[in-house]
């Protein structure tokens, strides 16, 4: 009987124990979440297409880096919209071959419509079709759980930068970069307010490629509607001097011409979406090895899109295949 009752007190004591301390191993996750949540607070949109998070220091944890190129994308959520992709991005997930039709994904959000003067494309068209991991990084197409409805200004103004310099980095390193690009959503809102993105070079442990931003989906002088992505012109917005206000622009308008090129400034290759040879009439993505070998005087810095450059007789170059 003796012996029972110690028995019995031991176990008691043990799951005592192992309650306290699953209680304040619950308390400390719990903690780690609220402060996960607090650090995931996005600033409000001041001016800058991209802001930088956690100092601009990614929040890859050491098990996810790896030298293996790889790529995966979420599954949609149940409202349709797109979740987390990531990948170990090496040159053997490059696109080898030209890039194919998206216009057949329509993904939430996507509320479309024209504005002359304010947008800066021809046609002028408020959304794009953004891919989270860029095409020249892992050569995917019409993957719906890659495309987004991204405003112009966050796709060209915010993303694209980025995605140049990662591109550019594994091709003049052969070297691998972390990447992952989270859409944040509000809610239930179908569009997204913006994008979290991370990257950091492998290889050199960050030296080369190292960033953590938040990328904002709006358009200047547009006001939108996040919860199904309606939008209207906003009656505040002051156009700029390059502007013009109820202008007639059309696909035919000669955009990619010699009247259009201007010097080349610091930030021009990286805010372009495309770099064409006005000599060869091939179009090229700034990250590409032949961009450094143009002449400057035939370069043609381009941030439409890639149908208007084929439409105005220029071709996709076979090296980058843009």
């Amino acid at each position: 009987m003796e012996r029972l009752e110690r028995f019995t007190y031991k176990c008691i004591t043990t799951v005592f124990l192992v309650c306290m301390i699953s209680a304040f191993l619950g308390n400390i996750i719990s903690s780690t979440i609220l402060i996960c949540e607090a650090k995931e607070a996005f600033p409000a949109y001041s001016g800058s297409a991209s802001v930088q998070l956690n100092g601009n220091v990614p929040e890859f944890s050491l098990s996810e880096v790896t030298t293996n190129s790889y790529e995966e994308y979420g599954k949609l959520d149940s409202l349709g919209r797109c979740t987390m992709a990531m990948a170990c991005i090496g040159e053997d997930l490059m696109p080898t071959e030209e890039r194919g039709s998206i216009g057949m994904v329509k993904p939430t959000g996507w509320n479309q419509n024209k504005y002359p003067g304010i947008v800066d494309s021809n046609p002028p068209y408020l959304y794009n079709r953004c891919h989270m991991i860029g095409y020249q990084l892992t050569a995917e197409n019409a993957n719906e759980s890659n495309l987004i409805t991204g405003t112009r200004y966050m796709n060209i103004e915010g993303m694209l930068p980025y995605e140049n310099m990662v591109a550019s980095y594994i091709k003049s390193t052969g070297n691998h970069v972390m990447y992952r690009v989270t859409p944040v959503f509000e809610g239930k809102n179908l569009l997204c307010s913006g994008v979290k993105m991370e990257a950091y070079s492998v290889e050199d442990k960050g030296k080369g490629v190292s960033f953590n931003v938040f990328c904002f989906n709006v358009q200047p002088g547009i006001v939108i509607d996040y919860a199904d992505g309606s939008n209207a012109i906003d009656e505040n917005f002051v156009l700029k001097n390059n502007m013009v206000a109820n202008s007639t622009v059309t696909r035919d308008t000669p955009l990619a011409s010699e009247n259009n090129i201007t010097e080349p400034q610091s930030d021009t290759l990286i805010n372009s979406s495309y770099v064409a040879n006005k000599n060869t009439k091939k179009f090229h993505y700034p990250s590409c090895g032949s961009v450094e070998d143009m002449k400057e005087k035939n370069k043609l810095y381009y941030d439409g899109s890639r149908d208007d450059l084929i439409n105005q007789g220029y071709v996709p170059c076979k090296r980058c295949n843009p």
